[in-house]
């Protein structure tokens, strides 16, 4: 006699669905496991009530509607204010949870106001003449079609058009043709008040270490987009030029009996000695031959006395005369000045740690990720613009901006991943670990 079991045969099928839920989760985030040991369980939960308060901010204050613009635009400052690099950072924060579309909105304003020459003014609302947009415009627009399934098809090619006049206007600024362009000044730098190192404003004289490899990855980053679109001799000339970057950084810049980068002044010739985190781009743009990233390690970033401080890395090395913590008030119109004279800004941690782990220092860079890690969680209340290196407090603004990538810095560390990578993949990171997604609606992010 055939008898039927339907209660069951439905309990076994949930069983079994559950199994396969069950080990999907323990194959997709045994990294989640490992971050929340290695942070601490009381500061993971810490984390997860910032993370939540952040990504409210980021849905309320920072997607804005902006004129001309397809989608909501990003920013993570409080004054509506849209700039260069920052765009990038906050962009890196948005991968974390595989969201893309920002990678293009802001983008494509900003091309939208190109100029006939290839400028492009490095901020939207506030029209800055001879102040480029920092060379990152490439570089986002790889890691935008990187998360966004690797295509490259929503370039048009005007667009693409647009992108080789801003690479090609940033050389204009080379008034010695020696290859390798000028800030317009400190302020343009994005490192505002670092005067003796790259000029006031409009005194064009710094050739920069970060400019030059700054325009290195955004070669780099043009010659994957060529190839993508079916323009391979455009893609043999941007790597071509990439390689000629490189090799000037490393015979104009590197000083060898300081064992250090530094910038030189186009309108003397002279070497600027001055020691500031911009020595240690070349390790993220993978420029520094082995036995020069370890000398820039080992005698000047881990230097206690340089920039290796309590909370590093400090701006400018403790050693320069116009070294300062803190910030002078008055100095600008908006209160306080930002001040890159020795205070510890994340979006440059940020590129350290990337190149520490290129060149193989990984006790460093895990170093340096759980002290940025702390520093931004566990030192302050909320997430500030920049900090006090020999303190720990917050500076500036209450932010949601570039400094968000602190709380992910150890995850990327235990991953070995680098949302940076032109030729890697760009992944959602936060929301395959930790379970997380961006919210969509303000309850939701509560």
């Amino acid at each position: 006699m055939k008898r039927d079991f339907p209660f069951l045969a439905t309990i076994l099928a949930i069983t079994a669905i559950l199994a396969v839920a069950m080990n999907c989760f323990a194959q997709m985030s045994p990294a989640g496991s490992d971050f929340k040991e290695t942070v601490g369980a009381d500061s993971f939960q810490k984390l997860l009530v910032r993370l939540s308060s952040v990504n409210q901010d980021i849905l309320t204050k920072g997607m804005r509607d902006f004129p001309g613009a397809s989608g909501k635009l990003l920013t993570g400052y409080p004054y509506n204010e849209y700039y260069d690099w920052d765009l990038y950072f906050e962009n890196i924060y948005l991968t974390y949870y595989g969201v893309s579309d920002q990678c293009f909105t802001n983008l494509k304003v900003f091309l939208q106001r190109e100029q006939p020459d290839g400028f492009i003014s490095r901020s939207l609302v506030k029209f800055r003449p001879q102040q480029d947009f920092k060379p990152f415009l490439a570089q986002l627009s790889v890691m935008g079609s990187r998360l966004h399934g690797n295509d490259f098809e929503w370039m048009s090619a005007e667009a693409y058009d647009k992108l080789k006049k801003y690479l090609a206007h940033w050389f204009d600024y080379d008034y010695d043709h020696n290859g390798l362009p000028v800030w317009n000044s400190a302020d343009h730098s994005g490192m505002d008040n670092q005067w003796s190192r790259a000029g006031l404003l409009n005194s064009f004289q710094d050739e920069g270490v970060d400019l030059a490899c700054e325009l290195i990855r955004e070669c780099q980053a043009m010659s994957i987009i060529a190839s993508q679109l079916g323009k391979p001799e455009d893609a043999q000339a941007y790597a071509e030029h990439a390689d000629r970057l490189k090799r000037l950084i490393n015979e104009v810049f590197w000083d060898e009996t300081d064992g250090f980068y530094y910038d030189r002044n186009e309108k003397t010739g002279a070497r600027v000695r001055i020691k500031s985190i911009a020595g240690f781009f070349p390790l993220w743009a993978g420029v520094a031959p082995p036995e020069r990233a370890a000398r820039l390690v080992r005698e000047h970033l881990i230097n206690p006395n340089e920039f290796w401080l309590q909370f590093p890395i400090a701006t400018y090395a403790k050693t320069e005369p116009d070294y300062y913590q803190g910030s002078h008030k008055g100095l600008i119109s908006k209160g306080n000045e930002c001040n890159w004279r020795g205070s510890a800004w994340i979006c440059t941690n940020y590129l350290v740690f990337h190149g520490l782990m290129r060149y193989g220092y990984y006790s460093v860079a895990h170093e340096l990720a759980m002290k940025s890690y702390r520093l931004v969680l566990e030192e302050n209340p909320n997430t500030r613009e920049w900090f006090n290196a020999e303190t720990g407090a917050g500076e500036g603004h209450v932010f949601w901006g570039f400094s968000t990538l602190a709380y992910m810095m150890p995850l990327e560390w235990e991953l070995g991943y680098d949302p940076m990578d032109l030729n890697g993949p760009v992944k959602p990171i936060v929301t395959e670990n930790l379970g997380i997604a961006f919210p969509t609606t303000v309850a939701a992010a509560k």
